[in-house]
């Protein structure tokens, strides 16, 4: 009697990302609201309307929306995000107000990348991108320590390139 793998299951990833992606994504999403304030800056200057209470009303809704926007987004992206990989399979959770969670045998792998931005620079934070032969798109992980990014990626690669499937 042969022995059969035990089947893949979707649950939660055991690892949550780094702590410093709150501070990327907080520097990030102020950078989102600082574009929108110079929309709101540019509207106020071409604007001729004799009446300037529209432009009041916006900038305080845009005001109460940024703070508990860059106050809650950080912190529930942080207890959502999650990673984790083994032998047969990588598996991710992602999201804040739309939450993914998602399964990629090895054997489904074409490619694996590391991403660096500005701010996760900064941070020694990395993402990693992880190409699967799926509809779905990629798998993504950001926010990772860029140590645990770069091992992730060479035992990804080594999985990948070890596993007799042919990732489609």
């Amino acid at each position: 009697m042969s022995e059969q793998a035990e089947p893949l299951r979707l649950r939660e990833p055991a690892h949550l990302v780094s702590p410093r992606a709150r501070v990327m994504w907080l520097v990030e999403g102020a950078f989102l609201m600082l574009v929108l304030f110079a929309g709101q800056v540019l509207w106020w200057f071409l604007d001729d309307a004799p009446s300037r209470t529209p432009h009041v009303v916006v900038g305080l809704v845009w005001l109460v929306v940024t703070v508990l926007y860059l106050s809650i987004m950080p912190v529930w992206r942080y207890r959502v995000h999650r990673w984790e990989h083994t032998e047969t399979a990588v598996y991710t959770q992602t999201g804040w107000l739309d939450q993914e969670r998602r399964i990629a045998p090895v054997s489904r792998i074409q490619t694996v990348d590391m991403t660096r931005g500005p701010v996760a620079q900064a941070l020694g934070l990395a993402s990693v991108t992880v190409t699967t032969a799926s509809a779905a798109g990629p798998l993504k992980i950001h926010g990772l320590d860029l140590d645990v990014a770069r091992h992730l990626v060479e035992d990804l690669t080594a999985l990948t390139i070890a596993e007799r499937g042919d990732a489609t």
